[in-house]
């Protein structure tokens, strides 16, 4: 790697005001909220601990930072996939950045540390590990340092769905480099997780910065589970042929399934779990990143820190275990601002599967009340019959005023009923048969069925036999598993399935307390317009946006770098529309700095000048 080379493709920045950084470097002509305020706390050498929501801009507040203070600015990253994303997007910029990690050979990790302590780096991405190793300790008190950026903050929680050990050692930085400043930034920590980091990262002192958690771009949809696979098909057939999205299941073995299925069907579906090959994984990733229109199917190990900004569904076959888990997972979608889907099918196993493994696992009593505080909330969101969004941002400590009009409970508000009667035959049905079955025996109990296992059980003589006779099997499953979500009834610890009553269901199996339930929509919920179209909604010409985005993948592929580094669809859409007639005019569009508007500039308007879209200039 060339450093002297690539310090000759950056403006000089030092003694610069932040706001022209943003505008030379990045492009953009102002801060969003709060960024400028972040920036200049540590510009002014001041410690923060920052809460944005995923694509809310976090990146700028300690990039910025670095390119105005002397020294390096040294990320602390989680992911090696994480750095090699944002150093390709910065060296694009004509940033000198560079990482440290386990890909390299000893000659790059020798010619960066070299690059380091020579001052040819503006920024350094390092895993905490490797941070933590003697050596790059000592490496870090010999160069120049303008800040240190803990990204990923959440990482540091033992009560997070991503805690990683490593970064409990990261307070050494408040230690050994007191004189530095430090920002920690996350997209996803509740009141708890966030006093957690700024106790364990010593940043009880400094300023904290929360945004707003709300991403009013995505649509959040949650349906009751019936055919998973058909579900999931009819919902991108429907609105995402073509697009990029991630599908989360549970199991390893859902996702190669559910990947191929998708692939029988014509979509460009790629696996990704923690059982494949590093390789493939690796070839995976980087085919979501720099193809357009693949779909990923991923267990919850893929997606943390990926920029890829036009991910237009993040799909659900499973119920996350947190309201954490699912805000930081769904908040991969519609990274550009762009109106993107939030789309998830639960069911009953789901909740069941789910409180057998955390009464399963090997944690304390106070883990367990923690974590089932977390599934209970997951829990509610996916019953709730009011605005989504107004709950799911309630728990995170924020406040939406008014129902959002953009999730599904908006756009066809859900219907209840009074399942009083229902739910004392369910309750009753599970004591009469002694809290040894699962759902599918009730149901056939209360609907009456003549098969031979109840005829060999002796529950044809029960008097729950049959008293459910005027409800299907679906309005069944229905009432069950909201009296499990609700906690009423629980799943057998021991793993077998069979349904137990709870002390909280007593006032209910006696009639004491009315229960309205949720009834279950039969019908799919409509696209939400409110946030605007999609951008591909908008085009006119597409002649014209065939030809930009040819160009641009075009140069990403000679530079080796994914088509959305070298322009968002956004900057790309703006191009289309605003057709620029020379340089100036093109580098006045957002997203385009001075480096990229050199580099790239001619090429642009050499495509729409052969698209007749452009008058020739004068002389």
């Amino acid at each position: 790697m060339d450093f002297h080379q690539l310090s000759s493709r950056k403006p000089d920045t030092s003694d610069i005001a932040p706001e022209t950084v943003l505008h030379e470097v990045f492009g953009y002509g102002e801060f969003r909220p709060l960024q400028g305020d972040v920036i200049h706390e540590i510009v002014a050498g001041r410690n923060a601990l920052v809460l944005m929501p995923t694509g809310g801009g976090k990146s700028l507040c300690y990039q910025v930072p670095a390119l105005v203070r002397p020294g390096t600015g040294v990320i602390i990253s989680p992911l090696i996939a994480l750095m090699q994303d944002q150093v390709a997007a910065l060296l694009q910029l004509g940033v000198r950045a560079a990482f440290l990690n386990s890909t390299m050979d000893f000659q790059q990790a020798r010619d960066t540390e070299n690059a380091l302590l020579t001052g040819e780096l503006d920024l350094l991405y390092c895993a905490p590990e490797r941070l933590l190793q003697p050596r790059t300790l000592e490496l870090m008190h010999q160069a120049s340092i303008s800040l240190f950026a803990i990204d990923e903050a959440h990482c540091v929680s033992q009560w997070g769905h991503d805690f990683r050990a490593d970064y409990l050692g990261l307070d050494i930085l408040a230690r050994e480099f007191a004189h530095v400043p430090r920002i920690a930034l996350t997209a996803t920590a509740d009141e708890r997780t966030r006093k957690e980091i700024a106790e364990r990262l010593s940043l009880t002192e400094a300023r904290h910065f929360i945004s707003g958690f709300d991403r009013p771009n995505i649509q959040y949809r949650i349906a009751p589970k019936t055919n998973a696979n058909k579900q999931l098909l009819d919902f991108i057939k429907a609105e995402n042929q073509g697009e990029a999205g991630i599908v989360y299941c549970l199991s390893r073995n859902k996702v190669e399934a559910t990947a191929k299925l998708l692939c029988s069907k014509g979509h460009t579906a790629l696996p990704y779990h923690a059982g494949l090959p590093p390789e493939v994984r690796a070839e995976n990733q980087e085919r979501f990143l720099r193809e357009e229109g693949v779909i990923v199917v991923a267990t919850i190990a893929f997606g943390m820190g990926i920029d890829k900004p036009d991910v237009r569904f993040v799909a659900h076959l499973d119920l996350p275990k947190s309201l954490e888990a699912y805000y930081q997972e769904t908040g991969r979608a519609g990274r550009d601002g762009n109106p993107s889907v939030a789309w998830m099918v639960y069911g009953l196993q789901d909740v069941i599967k789910l409180r057998q493994m955390l009464e399963g696992s090997a944690g304390n009593d106070h883990f367990k009340r923690v974590e089932r505080q977390k599934l209970d909330a997951m829990l509610g969101l996916c019953e709730i019959t009011t605005c989504r969004r107004q709950a799911l941002l309630r728990y995170f400590g924020d406040t939406l005023e008014t129902p959002c009009g953009n999730c599904d409970t908006c756009l066809i508000p859900p219907q209840t009923w009074d399942g009083s009667v229902a739910v004392q035959k369910a309750l009753s049905c599970v004591y009469r048969t002694g809290q040894r079955f699962g759902v599918n025996y009730l149901i056939d109990v209360l609907r009456g069925s003549e098969n031979e296992r109840i005829r060999q059980s002796g529950h044809q003589v029960v008097s729950t036999f049959g008293i459910g006779a005027d409800m299907s099997a679906s309005d069944w499953k229905s009432v069950f598993r909201q009296l499990v979500a609700n906690g009423h009834l629980r799943a057998d610890p021991e793993g077998y399935g069979a349904l137990q009553l709870t002390e909280s269901c007593r006032p209910l199996l006696k009639g004491e307390v009315p229960v309205q339930l949720r009834k279950d929509p039969v019908v799919k919920a409509k696209k939400g317009t409110s946030q605007g179209s999609r951008i591909k909604e908008q085009i006119t010409d597409q002649v014209g946006w065939d030809a930009l985005r040819a160009c641009r993948k075009a140069l990403a592929d000679e530079q080796g770098v994914p088509p959305y580094v070298i322009f968002h669809d956004t900057t790309l859409f703006e191009i289309l529309e605003r057709r620029p007639a020379n340089l100036a005019e093109l580098g006045d569009i957002s997203g385009i700095g001075a480096a990229k508007l050199e580099r790239y500039g001619e090429a642009f308007l050499k495509t729409l000048s052969e698209l007749g879209s452009v008058a020739p200039q004068a002389d």
